[in-house]
């Protein structure tokens, strides 16, 4: 829109295409290809097969997703929970303290998430927080470390918000908390769902951390897939990659539709 010319256009679609296909969709293709391939000694692979989809199929892979989609789901949730309500009070204070909140919940991003796990791992391997070789200190760990994009995202959108609709509400002797559940948060829901599908997203794809502390009853994707390259599957760990995005888009998916629903409603 902002190029008139035509030469210009199929210049900046030119620009696009030579950056999008090697650096972003190059990749994924890749990836889906692999996960069908039998062999793959040249330029393209030699053979194509279902097998490993199959084989994945009848081994503990559709555990391993349940377990990724159940954490994340939780994750999100109690990310968004937390973010949404430090925003909420973040917006009340003045700026030194703001700045002090701000810091606070971006920490965790801040530092590599190696250096979440060990911390969760080291303050919940002893009473009364005994959590070490439990479920739940892999979802603590998420939640952590995708709370700050929930901060940030209902931060921002709390920014935005026009100050006159919580102005009118009041002023007709709306209480605060009516003026909160009833005016602010549907204002707010577009942007809510955005955060949780980001902190969704984000949970789904987590490794660093999810290694130091995962049970063995307790195993995500992202586990099973590097699991499998690092034995050596290489195509059974494409074909788990390929499980795992298809998942998480289908989930982000459905979410962007409750959006569409909840912004237009």
């Amino acid at each position: 829109m902002l190029v008139h010319s035509r030469g210009g256009r199929w210049a900046v679609w030119t620009v696009f295409f030579a950056l999008f296909l090697p650096v972003f969709a190059l990749p994924f293709l890749v990836i889906l290809v692999a996960s069908f391939a039998s062999s793959w000694s040249g330029a393209f692979p030699s053979g194509m097969t279902l097998g490993h989809y199959q084989e994945i199929a009848h081994g503990d892979s559709p555990h391993a997703l349940l377990t990724s989609l159940v954490t994340a789901l939780v994750a999100s949730l109690a990310a968004l929970a937390a973010g949404t309500w430090a925003a909420l009070a973040a917006q009340a204070l003045r700026r030194r303290g703001r700045r002090v909140m701000d810091a606070l919940f971006m920490l965790p991003v801040a530092v590599p998430s190696v250096v979440v796990g060990l911390s969760l791992l080291v303050a919940f391997s002893k009473p009364p927080l005994l959590l070490n070789g439990t479920p739940a200190i892999v979802i603590v760990a998420h939640t952590v470390l995708v709370t700050a994009f929930a901060y940030q995202s209902v931060g921002a959108a709390l920014a935005r918000l026009d100050p006159a609709y919580e102005q009118s509400a009041a002023s007709l002797g709306a209480r605060p908390s009516y003026v909160l559940w009833r005016v602010k948060l549907p204002l707010l829901l577009p942007s809510l769902t955005a955060a949780a599908a980001l902190c969704f997203a984000l949970s789904m794809g987590e490794l660093s951390a999810t290694m130091m502390l995962y049970p063995p009853n307790w195993v995500p994707l992202p586990v099973s897939v590097f699991g499998a390259t690092d034995r050596g599957a290489l195509f059974s760990g494409a074909a788990l990659a390929v499980v795992l995005m298809a998942a998480t888009l289908a989930v982000l998916l459905a979410v962007s539709r409750i959006r569409t629903k909840a912004t237009y409603r």
